[in-house]
């Protein structure tokens, strides 16, 4: 598939969800893949794009946003908070705040820098033990945390379990933004974004729909 198609579809779920037409920003995940790949994405006029890894970040972006205006960079894997502050310089949004640590760590940068990209709480929704993320009954502690931290939360994120049906994930996550008065939603990958969006995501993360399979090697 490729960005023209999912474009079509997620139009498509906004529509069949009764929601306006745009509602949902598309971020093109474009970890590990070839330069001519997310370049054709950039010429196609698309400015939104995820990535995972710091470092590999700040090895192309900075170049990447000076020869293409308007891009917005989303920090959606984990961020360790050694990396955080070159992480605050090159991401618009990070998706992935799920310690105190970390919080603590972005309020210092945001202080001294004046400014903080757009955060998300990642909310281990699967209660997985190998997977990153607040725990569902510890969020609305850490939401007052990272509000008495002034740090600028604009909503939640998941990751729900491969083996699972993600659709009560999502409502989870959704119910637990509105308990908190919080309007960002990000969730939906791939292979369940359309879900996704009947559920509320404002933001959906799609990697190889868009630039086909990734390559590790």
């Amino acid at each position: 598939m490729a960005l023209a198609e999912i474009t079509a579809r997620l139009r498509e779920a906004e529509k069949a969800a009764g929601r306006p037409e745009g509602a949902v920003t598309l971020i093109a995940v474009s970890k590990v893949q070839p330069v001519d790949r997310v370049k054709a994405v950039l010429a196609e006029g698309h400015r939104v794009f995820g990535e995972n890894y710091v470092q590999e970040a700040a090895g192309k972006w900075p170049v990447w946003k000076a020869a293409f205006p308007g891009v917005e960079l989303h920090m959606i894997g984990p961020l360790q908070t050694n990396k955080a502050k070159l992480a605050v310089e090159l991401f618009d949004a990070i998706h992935t705040v799920d310690r105190l640590s970390l919080a603590e760590k972005l309020a210092r940068l945001a202080e001294v820098q004046g400014v903080c990209p757009q955060l998300f709480i990642q909310v281990n929704t699967g209660e997985e033990e190998q997977k990153a993320g607040i725990l569902p009954a510890d969020l609305d502690a850490f939401v007052g945390q990272c509000r008495g931290l002034s740090l600028p939360v604009q909503g939640l994120m998941c990751i729900p379990p491969e083996a699972e049906d993600p659709a009560p994930h999502f409502a989870t996550l959704r119910d637990m933004a509105a308990r908190n008065g919080l309007s960002g939603l990000s969730m939906g990958m791939s292979s369940d974004f359309e879900a996704a969006v009947a559920a509320g995501a404002t933001h959906v993360r799609v990697g190889s729909a868009i630039f086909g399979a990734r390559s590790y090697a």
